[in-house]
């Protein structure tokens, strides 16, 4: 389905009695919920969980248009019994949390998504020419194209050779290496689908990661991995969910519809080595507060609040 400028899947009806039976089998003590989520599934899950196990929410969205708001609040009354159900919900971000308590009238903690830092730890890793990296859905939200906008204006102010590594799949991929043909951008190179197993030496070689989504962020886990595996510098779009995790090092930030900006930011961390020390040694510091050994223990702690 399309959904906040995104293309994902949603689950079928679940069986009742299949999933009764699976929690019964299971006999757990949490069941942790990721929302918004779907009533014809998750909905099944928590009504058929038995009184013993604590039931948490993560909830993870912020909508990128009123049209998405509206969906979330039709979403709202068909999930109003279940919400009910929650002991504790969490927010992943501040925007999380303020959509959770206007559209679904609830109330969260705020505490960052978890990210498993050492997964992602790489050595240094030195390309033969400076390296821009995107990675991600290539979908209209995630904002290849306004990078690629950007390289083409790029290359009129930045002489030095560079190359452009584009990772990820999805609807946009053959438009975007059409836009690369016309233009002549024969220095960007699409890597397609990268598994989990690929990302860290693809950020750790990256002068720049840059994630230049146009909104619909409620957090940054994108940028959290690429500051783990040592990325030089980690860019990402101006957005209510990447503030959450750049907004300390605000030039980090760029509008990517404003090509010109977007295009002499990226020069100005190609040309100066400075800027990108002075990046990658705040991204080391500001990384470890988002690693499974700091967030997973305050969730632990919400898992045992009774």
């Amino acid at each position: 389905v399309r959904f906040n400028q995104n293309r994902l899947s949603i689950p079928l009806p679940a069986n009742k009695k299949k999933v009764a039976a699976l929690l019964t089998k299971l006999d757990l003590d949490v069941l942790h919920i990721q929302m918004p989520y779907s009533p014809l599934m998750a909905g099944f899950v928590m009504h058929a969980a038995p009184a013993k196990t604590k039931i948490v929410g993560t909830f993870h969205i912020v909508p990128a248009s009123w049209l998405q708001t509206a969906g979330a609040r039709s979403l709202q009354l068909l999930s109003r019994r279940t919400l009910k159900l929650f002991d504790e919900v969490i927010a992943v971000s501040t925007a999380a949390e303020t959509f959770a308590k206007t559209v679904f009238g609830i109330d969260s903690v705020v505490l960052p998504n978890v990210v498993d830092t050492k997964q992602f730890e790489h050595a240094p890793l030195q390309r033969d020419v400076p390296t821009i990296v995107f990675l991600g859905r290539l979908v209209e939200r995630k904002g290849c194209m306004h990078l690629l906008k950007a390289v083409r204006a790029l290359k009129r102010i930045h002489k030095e050779e560079f190359e452009v590594v584009i990772g990820g799949k999805g609807p946009l991929l053959e438009e975007l290496k059409a836009y690369t043909r016309k233009h002549e951008l024969t220095n960007v190179r699409f890597l397609g689908f990268v598994d989990e197993a690929q990302k860290p030496s693809l950020l750790a070689g990256a002068d720049i990661a840059v994630f230049p989504s146009t909104g619909g962020e409620s957090f940054g886990i994108v940028l959290i991995e690429a500051m783990a595996a040592g990325a030089r510098v980690v860019m990402g779009g101006d957005n209510v969910g990447y503030r959450t995790v750049l907004g300390e090092h605000p030039d980090l930030l760029v509008d990517p519809k404003d090509t010109k900006a977007f295009a002499n930011r990226l020069a100005h961390f190609l040309e100066f080595e400075q800027a990108r020390i002075d990046a990658s040694v705040w991204a080391r510091k500001a990384v470890k507060q988002y690693d499974v050994a700091y967030v997973g223990a305050k969730i632990i702690e919400i898992y045992r609040k009774r």
